[in-house]
């Protein structure tokens, strides 16, 4: 079990991103600060469902300078008994303005495992590039240290801005079977892929909630979490917040799923 890797950020902020290069200049009709949400993580290996971890989301309002931004933050780790398995914590925080969502700057924060993971990115809308810093360790083995220049088209978002884009889409503009496309930044690589989107489901979590949602499944990266492919399934609230309530993965041991337990907004 202790080679299960399960990034839990990560795969809910994956899960999360539904968002098409058209709409990414939609207003931000949906976020507001002092949000709070938190999941329960579960992870499947062998017929065995363990509670794996617990994941929380929250959007904080701040002034920079004289700009109004939102701190949008999630923060997850594998709970005590888990720990002795496969260790997880992860924080991902991303600095928007409040109106657009448009991004300012990010960080990335991840121990999972052996792996060490932090990356740093900070947006220059005026001359259209994202510089930053990557820094990757593998056990003693340094993978990556050193600075990152990408050009910038306004159209490619890091994980945690996508998860809050994505929130304010006319999903009412889609068919079933339906590809969106997305461009996504993952450690310093733009990856183009999309979402395909699966209709509206009425769902009851095991937590005993029940909820009218949208279903998609988003196309995966390869790495050192999922196989790639279409290996997820998310359910999102058919409504305003469009707010994730269940997703579902296989990853490249197991497969894991995550529940909403609590909202607040």
């Amino acid at each position: 079990m202790k080679a299960a890797p399960l990034s839990i950020v990560s795969a809910l902020c994956t899960l999360a991103c539904i968002a098409s290069q058209a709409q990414t200049t939609e207003l931000n009709t949906t976020t507001t600060s002092g949000e709070y949400a938190r999941y329960s993580v579960y992870y499947n290996w062998h017929f065995i469902w363990l509670n794996a971890a617990e994941v929380f989301f929250s959007t904080t309002k701040q002034n920079i300078g004289q700009q109004p931004t939102y701190k949008l933050q999630a923060t997850g780790r594998t709970l005590g008994g888990y720990d002795h398995f496969y260790y997880v914590c992860d924080t991902f925080i991303s600095v928007t303005d409040t109106l657009t969502l448009q991004p300012l700057s990010f960080y990335q924060s991840c121990y999972e495992g052996s792996r060490i993971t932090r990356n740093t990115y900070n947006y220059d809308a005026e001359n259209n590039r994202i510089g930053g810093t990557e820094y990757i360790k593998e056990g003693r083995t340094l993978k990556s240290n050193k600075p990152i220049s990408l050009t910038w088209d306004g159209l490619s978002f890091d994980v945690m801005t996508m998860v809050y884009k994505a929130r304010n889409i006319n999903f009412a503009q889609y068919n079933v079977d339906d590809k969106i496309p997305i461009r996504m930044i993952i450690n310093s690589e733009v990856f183009k892929l999309y979402i395909r989107y699966m209709g509206k489901e009425i769902i009851t979590t095991k937590h005993g909630d029940t909820f009218h949602c949208l279903k998609f499944s988003p196309l995966l990266v390869e790495g050192t979490i999922f196989s790639g492919g279409e290996a997820m399934t998310v359910w999102v609230t058919d409504d305003d917040k469009r707010v994730p309530v269940v997703v579902e993965a296989k990853i490249l041991i197991g497969s894991v799923k995550a529940i909403l337990a609590e909202y607040n907004r």
